[in-house]
């Protein structure tokens, strides 16, 4: 059965689809962008809070189907340009257990949406 996620603490879809669908017990999460959930604004003054902000948006939508991070065994993260690997790594990797990590690919792309610099989305599993 099908359940959709969906949490004030997180953006707002600007689009036809949801933060994140349940089925099962298997999360899937939509990109999420550094979008303040409270003011609707873009943070983008740097990449390390851009990322910061991305990473806060999907800890959001995991407490809203009653997970964390640990409940992650894949992450997928775009990148508008690789030359910010380092930094987006480094502050993705404060959420993590090195041990237990979730499984990850990292892509550099043209563009992603409202010009932003990073966009993960995860597959959760509890």
């Amino acid at each position: 059965m099908k359940t959709i996620i969906q949490t004030n603490d997180a953006p707002a879809p600007i689009g036809p689809y949801n933060q994140a669908v349940k089925f099962g017990n298997t999360l899937y999460t939509s990109g999420q962008i550094a979008l303040n959930p409270i003011s609707g604004e873009l943070i983008l003054d740097n990449i390390e809070l851009e990322t910061e902000q991305v990473m806060q948006n999907l800890k959001a939508v995991l407490a809203a189907a009653d997970m964390n991070f640990e409940n992650i065994v894949k992450t997928s993260i775009f990148l508008s340009d690789m030359g910010n690997f380092a930094q987006v790594n480094a502050i993705y990797g404060k959420y993590f257990n090195e041990a237990t990590a979730p499984a990850r690919e990292t892509v550099q792309v043209a563009c992603l949406p409202k010009n932003v610099n990073v966009e993960i989305s995860c597959i959760a599993i509890k």
